[in-house]
């Protein structure tokens, strides 16, 4: 079993000027998480996650609630088999 896992994930929803993207960086940040979140000209939230696979479970299921005034339809994720390339969690901008 390895000891990271890299996942990209795609949020649907009400999930852009709800504060997602600074909420995802903290939850992130706090389980010691790689990656970047940005959002999408669609209107959904993309992120990638590296970290122990535990960590990266917990941020996925987070990701399913998301903030207070967030409204998730719908949570996509896909395995991805390269950590992100950066040391820390950052949020793209466009």
């Amino acid at each position: 079993m390895s000891a990271t896992r890299t996942v990209s994930v795609i949020v649907k929803g009400r999930v852009q000027g709800v504060s997602y993207r600074a909420w995802t960086q903290a939850e992130a940040r706090a389980l010691d998480l790689t990656g970047f979140v940005r959002n999408r000209a669609d209107g959904s939230v993309e992120a990638v996650f590296g970290g122990p696979p535990d960590a990266v479970d917990r941020m996925v299921a987070l990701c399913r609630s998301g903030p207070p005034h967030a409204s998730v339809s719908e949570v996509i994720v896909q395995e991805c088999g390269d950590p992100p390339d950066t040391r820390g969690f950052d949020i793209l901008r466009g």
